[in-house]
This record gives structure tokens, C-alpha cells and sequence, in this order.
């Protein structure tokens, strides 16, 4: 009986370590074509596009994987992606709120927000680049044109720019604040 049950396991077994191989291809695929879609939005190259998504999320979440939580922010996934924004891109991209932490639906939040921020860089004449596109992730759309047209600084803004400087940057006198913040940010990002 054991022999039986061993035969009949080991196909299955088989299949488990090809499927694994196959799910990351297909995720891969799904992954560039979303890089695609997304770099003809900001004009320009896919690998380019890829290129900054990989950059942010060493950033994000250093490891790339799907389950990193920020304990301060509350932030979490692959993308560190505040819970009230995941709401809002869940209810908008019409999946469950209790599944937006799913991989799969992480990568479909996100990429939603990326072609937002695309398209508010280019409504308010933003340069699409690495800093760009890292910046208004980190402080949402609104905040990041807040900035760059040095608009005054409210003092959630002001608390959240010195929370993403390191530590001996986060004392910098309000005046230098925002300079601070785009210089460390700009040489971060190549």
C-alpha cells in the first residue's frame, strides 16, 4: 500500500516543483506588461520604468517581500502601502478590502497608484524620474507638488519629511527643510 500511495504522490509532487517555476513566469509576465502599460503613460522605456519600480522598492521594503509591516507608520507589503490608501485602491479597483494584502492585488494597488502619480506629475509639468516618482509615492501627489513648487509646508508635511530623512538630517531647521528633503532624495535616487 505504501508503494501505491508513494507512486501516486510522487507525480503530484513533480507537478508542485514545475508549477512553482511556471507561477513566477506568469507573475513576471503579468509584472512587464503592467511596466508597459505604465511607461507609456510617463513616456518611457519599460526597462526604465522597471528599473525605478526596483529602486523603490529596495527602498520600501528592502527585502521585496510581500509581508513587511512598518511598525511606526503602519505601512505595509512590497510597496509599503499606507492601509487607508489600500482602502481607497481596493474600493476603486473593485477588490475585497479584507484581500488587498494578497501579492497579486499589493501589485495591482500599486500599479494603480504609480499611474496616478504619473499622471498628477505631468499635470502640474513634473519631470517623470526616479525622484519623482519615489517622492510622490512617499508623500502622496498633492504633497510632493506642495514641495517642489515651495508652496508653505503644513505641519503634517513638515513631520513627514523629517520622518523619511535619516536621523541626523531630521533636526534641519525648517527654513533648509525642504531643500534638505529634495537633496538627500535626489542623490538617494541617482
Amino acid at each position: 500500500m505504501k508503494r501505491f500511495v508513494e507512486k501516486i504522490y510522487q507525480p503530484r509532487k513533480e507537478l508542485i516543483k514545475l508549477s512553482i517555476p511556471l507561477t513566477m513566469l506568469l507573475t513576471s509576465v503579468h509584472i512587464e506588461a503592467s511596466y508597459s502599460k505604465l511607461a507609456k503613460v510617463a513616456n518611457m522605456h519599460p526597462k526604465t520604468l522597471e528599473q525605478i519600480v526596483h529602486k523603490l522598492v529596495k527602498i520600501e521594503s528592502t527585502t521585496g517581500k510581500y509581508d513587511v509591516k512598518n511598525s511606526s507608520s503602519g505601512a505595509y507589503g512590497r510597496y509599503q502601502i499606507m492601509p487607508s490608501t489600500a482602502k481607497f485602491y481596493a474600493k476603486k479597483l473593485n477588490i475585497p478590502i479584507t484581500q488587498w494584502k494578497k501579492p497579486h492585488n499589493q501589485d495591482k494597488i500599486f500599479n494603480a497608484i504609480m499611474k496616478d502619480n504619473i499622471l498628477s506629475l505631468k499635470k502640474n509639468g513634473h519631470k517623470i524620474s526616479a525622484f519623482s516618482l519615489y517622492a510622490t509615492h512617499q508623500q502622496g501627489a498633492g504633497g510632493f507638488n506642495t514641495i517642489i513648487k515651495n508652496r508653505p509646508l503644513t505641519k503634517k508635511l513638515e513631520k513627514n519629511l523629517r520622518q523619511n530623512l535619516p536621523e541626523k538630517l531630521r533636526k534641519t531647521r525648517r527654513s533648509k527643510l525642504r531643500a534638505t528633503w529634495i537633496n538627500y532624495w535626489k542623490r538617494k535616487l541617482g
